[in-house]
């Protein structure tokens, strides 16, 4: 049987049509790493020479995962020829062989989010500028938005419209702190993520014949998820395609969910627009979820106007109901959840991997770590430090980079006196100021003091001569030998296995640090030894394979058997057989800071769409009526989103408040209206009220604790501190206010709770 036959007609047709544009919508669920592994098998089978593909995938481990797929139709050997990857690793391999062009070194390092973060702090330092003003999160922030947007810091500098928004925002140094990061980053041989794009189009733009040779090149272009690419990548993408158009682009505009990271979703939107003789395929046909699960879906994404209408469908059985939980605090719904898996896990004899807990936001995670740790359940929660980030790791890897690149500032900083031989940071600071006095590297500062005089005694000399000669040492090796023997060679000589050893009986802690470099050496040998044997791999080789790491790439298939928490961002393109979507609150979920605009609300919208489509068996939905924040209970209203759900397909339970036993409340549900939260029930018994009088209830009525208040006063509140009211609502107990707080952003308190007073302008 062909492989082909394993596709139904929707897929067969997106997969056979092979020249010209073409643009497949693919449903949640509806199998489109299938068709985009077929696509380019039968691409090959047809006579199209693998070298002349460029396949764009989300992650590196899809692309990994998509290439043995195909070597299993077409052959090993020929599916290695295939440009397949993320838009970064791919690119980045174009940047090292044209690096000199754009002024880099072919072995520049990649700085992560946490170097980049670094140096900006230390240039806002140097700049003698306010680091509460200057946040390094945020300047990192501007300075990537700005690249993702192709704006240099020259542009930047010049834009006027800019300048006027960084002086209204009392950030009016941003443009020279951008400037002085590139220029850092140049000195140091250094890119950041954002740059990889970035340098990119400056090379197709600037040298025609570098943009000539990858048209040539890349005569046959897919793309994943092209709904989440930003403008920067899709001007490579357009540039690329422009001689030959024979571009496929995959995604699903109901699943687009990364705009805070420049993503546009009106790439897919407006595709027809760039190729006018496009061919459009739509996927509908949903493998993964049961039909209550695919028409909740549909019932909610239907309410966004930005889309291309589709239909997605299953064959799939009808499964259970979904059901929407309510608790009293955010820690009794995290006893619940975890309660609700550990009695399905027992009932149904599942395992721990198939359950996921997806919440909006990071912070959420505590409650269900405390109730999951206390019914001894294991997880992983994702998103979090991943193995690449930990301490110990970042300092060998600091060495692995300086070997490479000796002029990688940050990688220098880093280990010049780890583990520790003398050096200061008096020293470390005067070599910084003579390098930025000379315009040169601290490298170059440090190899040669008399070319470059700086204030540092005769005895860091010393100690400084002999971590140049060691550096050295481990850079004459990179080309001669295997990544594993001088990764291990380094993680001796450097001193930073003794360090461990010696600090090894203090602790665990202590203990899972050396535990952790034993396993970044055993990552390193297994990478050696996956190599061709006439292209053996070096310690550059594997650099560069760590720095383009994803979270989603690190995941090791013996360490699964967890439940998972996550964000929901963190959960895109996974599922499982049951989840519990957590927090479904307003203002939580959706966001707050997402209700500016119906473009906001509609992101907040597919991103609970991508939530309920991770479900394969069962889905719980749930919120809090009360949630503590800065240490106050605000209370909380249901979400929207829950609302907008069709309610045939939903069953709501409750939670008894004395003895924490739940009862179903039957299918029927609540009849709704979003204004009252979720009104009385229908077919249930009149005492049960409605939860607007159910909130009431849960906590003893009190007066408003600051009568007299009004709109545009100004008030002091005892944690955020001085605030303007921006707005009013609810009565008696229930009275609540919008209060702007210039160093906290917006918030909105219960009055009753809130210990705030009126003070004067």
């Amino acid at each position: 049987m062909s492989y082909l036959d394993e596709l139904n007609e929707s897929q067969r047709v997106a997969v056979e049509h092979i020249f010209g544009p073409i643009m497949v919508i693919a449903g949640a669920g509806s199998g489109k790493t299938r068709v985009l592994t077929y696509r380019i098998a039968y691409m090959m089978e047809q006579g199209i020479d693998p070298f002349n593909i460029l396949a764009l995938t989300f992650t590196n481990k899809a692309a990994k995962e998509m290439t043995e797929r195909i070597g299993h139709i077409v052959g090993p050997a020929e599916a290695k020829n295939i440009s397949m990857g993320t838009f970064h690793s791919v690119f980045s391999k174009i940047l090292r062989f044209n690096a000199e062009r754009i002024g880099f070194p072919n072995n520049f390092t990649i700085y992560d989010t946490q170097d980049s973060k670094s140096l900006i702090k230390d240039i806002i330092k140097e700049l003698n500028l306010d680091d509460k003003t200057y946040k390094p999160s945020m300047v990192f922030g501007r300075i990537s938005a700005a690249k993702n947007n192709l704006i240099s810091p020259e542009a930047y500098l010049a834009n006027s419209e800019i300048q006027l928004e960084d002086k209204q925002a009392r950030r009016p140094e941003l443009g020279r702190i951008f400037q002085t990061y590139a220029n850092r980053c140049l000195k140091a041989g250094a890119m950041d993520f954002d740059d990889l794009l970035y340098f990119t189009n400056v090379l197709l733009r600037d040298f025609p014949d570098i943009l000539h040779y990858y048209q040539q090149k890349f005569q046959y272009i897919l793309v994943d998820e092209y709904q989440d690419t930003n403008y920067a990548q899709y001007l490579i993408v357009k540039k690329l395609a422009a001689a030959y158009q024979n571009i496929c682009v995959v995604g699903d505009d109901a699943q687009s969910i990364y705009s805070f990271r420049g993503a546009n979703i009106e790439n897919i939107l407006n595709f027809r627009k760039d190729y006018p003789d496009f061919a459009l395929y739509k996927l509908e046909q949903n493998y993964r979820s049961t039909k209550n699960i695919v028409e909740a879906a549909n019932s909610i994404i239907k309410k966004n106007k930005d889309q291309i209408f589709k239909t997605v469908w299953t064959d799939n059985n009808e499964g259970s109901k979904i059901k929407v939980q309510r608790s009293l605090t955010d820690n009794e719904e995290g006893r619940t959840i975890a309660q609700a898996i550990f009695e399905r896990k027992t009932a149904e004899g599942a395992r721990y991997q198939d359950f996921a807990i997806l919440y909006r936001t990071n912070k959420q995670s505590r409650a269900f770590e405390e109730a999951l740790r206390k019914l001894n359940m294991p997880y992983k929660i994702y998103g979090g430090l991943s193995f690449y980030q930990r301490k110990e790791i970042k300092d060998l890897l600091a060495y692995f980079r300086l070997s490479a690149n000796p002029h990688d500032e940050e990688a220098l900083k880093r280990v010049i006196n780890y583990p520790k031989r003398g050096i200061g940071k008096t020293t470390i600071e005067n070599i910084i100021i003579a390098a930025n006095r000379y315009g040169t590297s601290m490298w170059e500062v440090i190899k040669d003091f008399q070319r470059y005089p700086a204030d540092v005694g005769s005895a860091a000399r010393s100690k400084i001569y002999e971590f140049v000669t060691m550096i050295d040492s481990f850079g004459a090796e990179l080309e001669k030998t295997d990544a594993f023997t001088l990764a291990e060679r380094i993680a001796k000589s450097s001193g930073i296995i003794r360090e461990l050893l010696a600090e090894k009986d203090k602790g665990p802690e202590e203990v899972e640090r050396f535990q952790n470099i034993e396993e970044l050496l055993a990552g390193i040998q297994e990478f050696v030894r996956g190599a061709e044997p006439d292209a053996p791999r070096t310690l550059a080789d594997f650099m560069m394979d760590v720095a383009l790491l994803t979270d989603a790439d690190q995941d090791k298939p013996e360490d699964r058997n967890h439940i998972s928490l996550m964000t929901i961002h963190s959960s895109k393109g996974l599922e499982y057989p049951h989840i519990y979507i957590v927090g479904l609150e307003e203002n939580l979920f959706p966001s707050q800071m997402a209700l500016n605009s119906r473009s906001e609300l509609e992101e907040e919208r597919r991103l609970f769409y991508v939530a309920l489509t991770r479900g394969m068996r069962s889905c719980m939905l749930s919120y809090a009526t009360s949630r503590f924040t800065w240490g106050q209970a605000i209370m909380s209203e249901p979400s929207r989103f829950i609302d907008e759900i069709d309610p045939q397909y939903l069953q709501f339970e409750a939670v008894s408040r004395t003895n924490n036993s739940r009862s179903l409340m039957g299918s029927g549900g609540f009849e709704r209206g979003f204004s009252g939260g979720l009104n009385k029930p229908l077919g249930t018994p009149p005492q049960l009220r409605s939860l607007k009088e159910v909130n009431k209830s849960q906590t003893p009525a009190q007066g408003d604790n600051t009568p007299g208040l009004m709109v545009g006063h100004n008030i002091l509140h005892d944690r955020f501190g001085k605030g303007k009211v921006l707005k009013l609502e609810g009565q008696g107990p229930d009275k609540k206010a919008t209060i702007f707080f210039p160093q906290h952003g917006s918030k909105t308190v219960l009055l009753r709770f809130a210990n705030i007073q009126i003070i004067e302008d």
